[in-house]
């Protein structure tokens, strides 16, 4: 049973990661970067961590007077997913 604990501790700071750094993501859209730069590397990569489960969402919802909702949409299907899967594994 301990074992099942550390798991499901283990997913959820893996989650909590990933929530940041979607709202890192989302932050550094709003900066401007010149090409080349240290904060256009760490944008590219993030966009390479982030960008695919992200574009699920956007397919879905779609930006509304130029504003993206699709990462709160993410974190919150995150932490649903995450809420789903403790009650299965408890």
């Amino acid at each position: 049973m301990i074992a099942i604990y550390t798991v499901i501790r283990i997913l959820y700071q893996l989650v909590d990661f990933y929530q940041i750094l979607i709202l890192v993501y989302c932050l550094l859209t709003w900066i401007p970067m010149r090409a080349g730069g240290l904060m256009a590397d760490i944008a590219q990569v993030l966009d390479q961590v982030c960008g695919p489960y992200l574009s699920l969402f956007r397919r879905l919802i779609p930006p509304m007077g130029g504003i993206d909702f699709s990462p709160v949409i993410a974190i919150l299907a995150l932490n649903l997913g995450m809420r789903l899967l403790t009650g299965i594994l408890l």
